[in-house]
């Protein structure tokens, strides 16, 4: 049954984004494997990071809630199974494929299975580099999937242990991804000696922070590579074997910005708003569209609350109502806001000119195919948008319809929210379903209708 998507005036107010969930999946990830008893302040509760607490309290490790913190009782480096055992992953790409970097390094047999979502997305960009560190983990062939993809190993994966101890490598993302780095890093504090991953351009640094707080050692250098006729920003990461992990004690999680990104939004096409977004992660690696935003002409000001070693930097924003124009996105921008990708084209679907967005062939194996979604829901709007050759999407901005406008959300949370915000604005629409919000942002409707309430 469709939901209607009521209209918003203005957006007035403090609207308190939920924990991130980037932060939210490694953190309980760390504290499982370290020595110690780990306090997660804020930690995220939606579908994704409850898969990876089910995981974890599979594989034997203590988790509980108390007084609003999540607590967890570190087993060390080894999850004591003598036998194989079976986890479930739901839709969380993160939780299989992080996951796996430790499973590979385990003295047990592990099946690792998900939903017919998760079934649909790729895993041997994971399995490759752990079997060349001497994992032995298979994936299937995909089911009944469309996709042309050189990438043809698919969940459920078996993960057996390894003859002998896991080793160091040097390894070159081909794409740039925290997922696959983040495996390899976790799968290197178990090998026998250092192990180097050149990333072509930067992408999200969670793990490399929060692996510094748990006291593992890791060296991150900056370099630059030519890309075409271009320089780009690159990095070394030297990542070095472990015999533990110390836990912090506590930590606590900021803000997600990937959350605060469908109000920053509105906040600036909606005339006359003002929003305040309090304790948001701002980190480096995550505001790609907070940059691309101010090119357009966002008037959105950012004031640091903390910053330091190992630890998230965080802050407020503030979002007031602008005039946006249209702008072009390069390829390599595109790592720091590939979550964001969604509700950055309905940024510029209300911009004055063309907005380009290059290199997006990655959104093709989300949770769904968003590319495609992206194209159906703003055409149903009647913006006018199209697909290059070269996998960039191309949006003239201008809203031109009149008529009542039903969306999609295909499954998929980043497209459902994208398009409740889009008809936020328009008015007049509705969304066939909803209930995939609840993977990542359970509180997003809510919310809205808290700021509802003060046209």
């Amino acid at each position: 049954m469709s939901c209607k998507i009521e209209a918003l005036k203005n957006a007035v107010g403090t609207v308190n984004i939920p924990a991130d969930k980037s932060i939210s999946h490694r953190a309980v990830i760390l504290a499982s494997v370290c020595e110690g008893i780990t306090e997660i302040k804020n930690f995220l509760n939606c579908s994704d990071t409850d898969a990876t607490v089910s995981c974890l309290k599979k594989l034997g490790v203590k988790v509980y809630r108390d007084f609003g913190s999540l607590v967890v009782k570190g087993k060390g480096m080894q999850f004591a199974l003598n036998k194989p055992v079976e986890l479930y992953a739901n839709e969380s790409g993160t939780t299989m494929r992080i996951l796996s970097g430790l499973l590979s390094a385990q003295k047990f047999t592990s099946i690792f299975d998900g939903s017919t979502s998760l079934r649909r997305r790729p895993m041997a960009r994971v399995i490759e580099p752990l079997n060349k560190m001497g994992a032995r983990i298979t994936g299937s062939a995909p089911r009944n999937s469309s996709r042309n993809s050189a990438d043809t190993a698919y969940p459920p994966l078996s993960i057996f242990p390894a003859k002998g101890k896991l080793e160091g490598i040097e390894y070159e993302l081909p794409v740039a991804s925290a997922q696959v780095k983040s495996a390899v890093m976790l799968a290197a504090l178990y090998a026998d000696g250092p192990t180097m991953i050149n990333e072509p351009c930067a992408c999200r640094d969670h793990t490399e922070r929060m692996l510094k707080l748990f006291k593992a050692k890791v060296e991150v250098k900056e370099t630059v590579k030519a890309k075409g006729k271009k320089e780009t920003g690159a990095r070394e990461i030297f990542c070095y074997p472990a015999s533990k992990l110390v836990s912090p004690g506590e930590l606590s999680i900021p803000s997600d910005f990937s959350s605060a990104a469908f109000f920053i939004v509105l906040g600036l096409l909606l005339k006359d708003s003002e929003i305040m977004l309090k304790d948001i992660n701002l980190n480096p690696t995550r505001l790609g569209l907070l940059n691309v935003l101010k090119r357009m002409g966002a008037d959105i000001k950012e004031v640091i609350l903390e910053s330091g070693e190992g630890r998230e930097p965080r802050g407020n924003l503030t979002v007031k109502a602008s005039s946006l124009s249209g702008v072009t996105v390069a390829s390599d921008e595109i790592p720091l806001m590939i979550d964001e990708i969604p509700i950055l084209c309905v940024a510029a679907a209300a911009a004055k000119g063309k907005t380009l967005i290059e290199g997006v062939s990655e959104l093709k194996v989300k949770e769904t195919d968003r590319m495609a979604a992206i194209l159906y829901n703003l055409r149903q709007a009647g913006i006018k948008v199209s697909i290059t050759p070269e996998n960039s999407i191309c949006i003239k901005g201008g809203f031109n319809c009149k008529r009542e406008i039903l969306f999609k959300s295909f499954g998929d949370h980043r497209t459902a929210m994208s398009a409740v915000v889009l008809g936020s604005v328009l008015g007049n629409c509705s969304i066939d379903e909803i209930s995939c919000i609840k993977k990542s942002f359970p509180d997003f409707i809510s919310l809205l209708k808290s700021l509802r309430s003060r046209k």
